[in-house]
């Protein structure tokens, strides 16, 4: 019976594997649409109690797949700490934790955690092909985009303690906060306008800022534009024909570029994925 679930859980090649995965996409959806539609006012007071039974319909159906999921895993530890199972158990428990608070004084927190089952999103991450590609990206580009951030911080408290010195609170730079949250939205290049330098030196040195903005905003995405690059390439490294062993296939090639023959499709599974 764990073998069987396994399959149709973890697994995508059965029908009833398959059936598993679009049944549970649209619950997905479903559930999270309901979560939206719930925060209109017009909507959440006509159907208030409908929304709140469907809500907890699906929380027990998520629920059940959490554990089933938890029951088939060859290795139930690595998927109960796995990106996918973490997401699985977010999905679920904001409804349950509400239910320890029920006092009026609590409602902030109830309706944070009505918000956070939008996590349930995330989910979707499971079936989506090239999720796994951007999230190993993400992963291996990690230090070289914190390296990044940390400089563009250390910037920006540089830039806003000039800015406090020359503009000062007259100005609206009432403190080095402050003037970091201006640098922050100015080398970003939103300019909310909220806070503007009125001295020429703070003028000159807003539009060095907002040129070094523009000339730094597309590093993070070489970054990870290169990573993803090394991802593919390892990804048709995976492919190799079992005929000739010509490799370096695209992930969706079927037959071998050298010999013809038929190329297997059963690469591994994501690795977050745990089966």
């Amino acid at each position: 019976m764990r073998e069987t679930l396994n399959t149709i859980i973890f697994g995508t090649k059965t029908p009833a594997g398959k059936f598993f995965d679009l049944a549970l996409i649209w619950a997905i959806v479903i559930s999270v649409v309901l979560i939206l539609l719930a925060t209109i006012d017009a909507i959440s007071e006509e159907y208030r109690r409908g929304l709140y039974m469907a809500e907890w319909v699906f929380t027990i159906l998520f629920t059940i797949e959490y554990a089933l999921r938890i029951y088939s895993a060859r290795d139930r530890k690595q998927y109960i700490f796995s990106f996918y199972g973490v997401v699985d158990l977010l999905s679920i428990l904001p409804l349950y934790i509400s239910l320890i608070f029920p006092q009026a004084s609590y409602l902030l927190v109830i309706r944070l955690l009505r918000v956070l089952r939008i996590f349930r999103v995330l989910k979707l991450l499971r079936y989506m092909k090239d999720a796994n590609l951007l999230l190993r990206s993400l992963w291996h580009s990690r230090r070289k985009i914190m390296v990044f951030f940390g400089t563009v911080l250390i910037m920006c408290v540089i830039i806003g303690s000039v800015m406090y010195a020359v503009e000062g609170p007259e100005n609206g730079f009432t403190s080095i906060p402050k003037s970091i949250y201006w640098t922050i939205v100015t080398i970003t290049t939103v300019g909310y306008g909220d806070i503007t330098p009125q001295t020429n030196f703070g003028q000159g040195l807003a539009a060095a800022t907002m040129l070094l903005g523009y000339s730094i905003i597309a590093v993070p995405t070489g970054i990870i534009t290169s990573q993803m690059a090394s991802e593919l390439r390892r990804d048709t490294m995976l492919l190799n024909c079992l005929a000739c062993g010509r490799g370096n296939h695209e992930t969706e090639a079927r037959f071998c570029l050298k010999c013809g023959a038929e190329l297997p499709n059963d690469l591994a599974e994501p690795e977050d994925d745990v089966s």
